[in-house]
């Protein structure tokens, strides 16, 4: 599944995190998108924030994707043992006017795990316009338990009662800085490219032409998402 002759290069991000960036990564990526064509049918809506549309992918090949994991990356991101590992397909097509208050902010994909825990998520871009958007990462501007509320907020109050609460956010994809978070990196598109990272680390799409979404797998901003839940390395 991987390029076995790809490079691992680190990527500093900020409070000495790091994300890790593979170019060239997968051997034959167009197999992916040939297959995400073949299947589009049976994409579906997400039943996570996930703006979009999914299709989860099968125990073997998720299997491939782990051996990569546990012997390229794992241990470079302060994981020891995978407990856990899912894979999917996505393409983003909701339209800005219809995204919900969770889907309008930058995310994280860790709660509710526990201490000795941690999620590593990644994406690998299967698209060659990278002006369809790479991921950006952010740091909280608030308290965390001001910014906990608000992600409890996102999640439960409809569309014009979170806005209302809160009338300094917007109502688009989040690309940008606000008053809640601050923007500090962002790795752009690339066909092929892979980036694994921390995913308790806040962090979006950088969707900046929603207007060019599109659920055609072959025009599309199709990207393979990984999350995989890991003991936490001995400090």
């Amino acid at each position: 599944m991987f390029n076995p002759r790809a490079e691992v290069q680190v990527l500093p991000l900020f409070d000495g995190h790091d994300g890790l960036v593979i170019d060239n990564a997968l051997q034959d990526p167009q197999h992916w998108v040939d297959l995400a064509c073949r299947q589009q049918a049976r994409f579906s809506p997400s039943g996570h924030a996930y703006p979009g549309l999914e299709l989860w992918l099968t125990d073997a090949e998720t299997r491939l994707f782990a051996d990569f994991f546990a012997t390229q990356i794992r241990a470079r991101l302060g994981a020891r043992r995978t407990l856990t590992l899912a894979n999917r397909l996505s393409l983003v097509t909701v339209p800005p006017d219809d995204l919900l208050p969770q889907q309008r902010l930058c995310h994280r994909d860790n709660p509710g795990v526990v201490a000795d825990q941690c999620i590593v998520a990644s994406v690998i871009y299967l698209f060659h316009d990278a002006t369809l958007g790479g991921t950006s990462f952010y740091r909280p501007r608030r308290p965390p338990a001001l910014t906990a509320q608000l992600a409890q907020d996102a999640r439960t109050l409809n569309a014009a009662r979170f806005a209302c609460r809160y009338p300094e956010l917007g109502s688009g994809y989040m690309v940008d800085d606000n008053p809640w978070f601050e923007r500090l990196a962002t790795v752009p598109a690339r066909w092929n490219r892979a980036v694994f990272y921390d995913g308790g680390l806040y962090h979006s799409g950088d969707i900046r032409a929603p207007d060019r979404m599109s659920a055609d797998p072959a025009a599309g901003r199709l990207t393979m998402n990984g999350f995989m839940q890991c003991r936490r390395q001995a400090r």
